[in-house]
């Protein structure tokens, strides 16, 4: 018998433990898995925690991406509500025909072979990156000196950025992912960022090199002109992959190193079998999601979910997090287990809009992390755990600063 459906609460924010989501989820899934969520706007929504649920819903065309049509569970950041024409190339809010247009023509560069060309960059850079921790000696930060350092680079380099713009943008990015940035303040970081874009896309058409900015600009050229991206798009696209590219890898690496740390039979198995690293990626990805508010989708018409109708127009938060956790599909959920066979999380996110970028974060990850630990096998934390201090007061979900040491 179905449980009775609780009244509408905030969305679960409170966690006990930095590894794990917040304990309501589980209480929500057992009882309640599509519960009623009340809005900080003053609307009532839905949040779904079972895995076949998120997969679901994120897999059905009668839910729609556009956030400027959503509830809000705070304060939008990159595209104001009044401006429609500013989200053109923003992936993550677009629907199809216009998503199918976009995501098609970007699909080509984001493939697992030319990820996996990257690989010899990749691998240069976090090995500049581990001569100088080791030159400037133990403790240091392992957020400054490696985790956001590297995908920045990364990034840039395949942008075509330059790496000496990385302040600038890692300023921008900050002030936009700080839940308590002044919408002013955000506005105008988003907007900065905007033109920062468009300026080197416009640099890039001018100047063509090698780089995808570059490559995109072409390939558009040469297409339907119908389906090709403008060079608005293209700004939009490659803002989207400048603060998703180096900030989401970065806390990925920083919180899943402060994980392994904290978990020394896991860490010491990664050390002795280094072959499972792929196995030990999709399970830090499944442990560590990462995105704190969730993906939202609206119902574009009355849909019914697990006995629950959903009323068209009605803003559903398909909480990836809880999904991860769910012990009908995922055996013992709550453990980190390096050995896990891969499995089908919902950390990329599922359907039409699952991460373009998420074979560059696997060969990043899978880089990073066997070098860090041949380079320094006595790593450990330079504080007690608890003094790690969590970004709480973020978006995206990591750790502020990861002062770690190691034996000269």
């Amino acid at each position: 018998m179905r449980a009775p459906q609780s009244a509408a609460a905030p969305l679960p924010k409170h966690r006990s433990c930095p590894f794990d989501p917040p304990q309501e989820y589980g209480r929500l899934r057992e009882q309640d898995p599509v519960s009623r969520l009340a809005f900080p706007d003053g609307t009532v929504g839905w949040l779904l925690t079972r895995h076949e649920d998120v997969r679901a819903v994120l897999a059905d065309k009668r839910f729609s991406s556009n956030r400027l049509r959503a509830s809000s569970l705070l304060r939008r950041i990159m595209v104001r509500p009044e401006d429609h024409e500013s989200s053109a190339g923003m992936l993550v809010m677009l629907d199809p025909p216009e998503h199918t247009r976009c995501r098609r023509m970007l699909t080509r560069y984001f493939t697992a072979r030319r990820m996996q060309a990257l690989a010899p960059q990749i691998e240069q850079i976090v090995s500049d990156h581990l001569d100088a921790m080791e030159h400037s000696g133990p403790p240091v930060d392992l957020v400054q000196a490696f985790a956001l350092s590297i995908p920045s680079l990364v990034i840039c380099e395949l942008l075509g950025a330059p790496f000496s713009d990385r302040g600038r943008f890692q300023g921008w990015t900050s002030t936009l992912l700080r839940l308590d940035t002044a919408e002013s303040d955000a506005f105008a970081a988003a907007d900065a960022l905007k033109q920062y874009m468009l300026d080197l896309v416009a640099a890039k058409r001018a100047h063509p090199d090698d780089a995808l900015l570059s490559h995109m600009i072409a390939t558009a050229d040469l297409e339907d002109p119908e389906a090709r991206l403008s060079d608005e798009e293209v700004a939009e696209v490659g803002r989207m992959l400048l603060v998703a590219g180096h900030e989401t890898t970065a806390n990925v690496l920083a919180l899943g190193t402060y994980t392994l740390l904290c978990h020394p039979t896991q860490l010491h198995r990664l050390r002795e079998h280094p072959e499972n690293i792929g196995h030990a990626i999709e399970e830090l990805l499944r442990h560590l999601n990462i995105f704190q508010f969730e993906a939202v989708r609206v119902a574009q018409e009355n849909v019914e979910i697990a006995g629950r109708r959903i009323r068209a127009g009605e803003t559903i938060i398909a909480s990836l997090i809880a999904a991860n956790r769910d012990p009908d599909h995922f055996p013992k959920p709550d453990e980190l287990d390096l050995t896990r066979q891969p499995s089908q999380h919902v950390a990329f996110g599922h359907g039409i809009h699952q991460c373009l970028g998420q074979q560059l974060v696997r060969v990043e990850m899978g880089i990073a992390f066997p070098a860090l630990l041949r380079r320094f096998p006595t790593l450990r934390l330079a504080v007690p755990p608890e003094m790690v201090p969590m970004r709480n007061d973020k978006l995206i979900y990591g750790v502020h600063e990861l002062p770690v040491t190691w034996e000269g």
